[in-house]
């Protein structure tokens, strides 16, 4: 089952504890892989570049990816009780070899999905790792229909 759609977006970042807020408000690609489980794709334009965030949507588990050229790229992974993985690539290190790669752990302390049947509404609150914990985070996702 793919189904396809294009819906008004939301997604927004926030630390609790640091001064960091990111928002981006677009059109994305919804797609529907099975009952449970989504993938929307979100291009983010900017005067610089284009990057494309990927997100692959259940209600158990988030991966979020980030493929810029000449940018910061990421992925992370989420699922609520859990420590991920989130990876950082510098410059165009995302698709070369490790050497570009910074790595540190997040715990998920909250995954929420609302879905009836299409998602709603993603909040995500996490913590990021190193050696010390580097801030609390809220990532929310809106989409509209």
């Amino acid at each position: 089952m793919l189904t396809r759609y294009r819906q008004p977006v939301l997604l927004s970042l926030i630390s609790t504890d640091l001064p960091l807020q990111y928002v981006v408000q677009t059109v994305a690609t919804l797609e529907q892989k099975d009952r449970e489980s989504f993938h929307l794709l979100i291009t983010e334009p900017s005067p610089v570049s284009t990057s494309l965030l990927w997100l692959e949507i259940s209600p158990y588990r988030v991966i979020m990816t980030k493929q810029a050229e000449n940018q910061v790229c990421y992925r992370h992974f989420w699922e609520r009780g859990v420590y991920g993985i989130s990876r950082y690539w510098l410059g165009n290190g995302f698709f070369q070899g490790s050497e570009n790669i910074l790595q540190m752990r997040n715990f998920t302390q909250q995954l929420n999905l609302v879905s009836r049947p299409l998602p709603q509404q993603l909040q995500i609150e996490y913590e990021l790792w190193s050696q010390v914990q580097l801030g609390r985070y809220v990532l929310k996702l809106e989409i509209h229909y």
